[in-house]
């Protein structure tokens, strides 16, 4: 059975990946909190969205994104948890195309925050650099 072999990173790398991660960790960490509140403008943009002013909607969706930040911040299951914010992420786009909010400011946010969620992952983590190899 074939296995994975962890590809060393350099220094340089691993630092700049750990900045971008922890950038990415800070954002979905407040975005979650302030959900859990959850405060006005929360439940304000969730109205003018479409989900209506629900509070137990906000909680849910910080408890989500607390969960999966959590997740991919913890080495072992941090591929796990950039699968996860992936996909919620996409859902957050799918929103912001729905009801045509501006297209770099507001729908192609999530998409910046997954580049920077993968990119950190990548320049920190060998064992994806060893699954994804770029080659020159």
């Amino acid at each position: 059975m074939p296995t994975i072999v962890d590809t060393e990173v350099s220094k340089p790398a691993r630092i700049t990946g750990r900045v971008m991660s922890g950038v990415v960790v800070l954002f979905l960490l407040f975005d979650g909190a302030i959900k859990l509140v959850p405060l006005s403008v929360v439940t304000e943009t969730m109205d003018r969205m479409g989900f209506g002013a629900s509070d137990a909607l906000a909680r849910n969706l910080g408890i989500i994104t607390i969960v999966c930040t959590l997740l991919y911040s913890v080495p072992p299951t941090s591929i796990l948890g950039a699968i996860l914010l992936t996909g919620y992420l996409g859902g957050a786009i799918a929103s912001h195309v729905r009801i045509g909010s501006p297209l770099f400011t507001h729908t192609l946010f999530g998409l910046y925050l997954g580049l920077m969620l993968w990119g950190g992952l990548y320049l920190r983590d060998g064992n994806l650099r060893a699954m994804l190899p770029f080659r020159r």
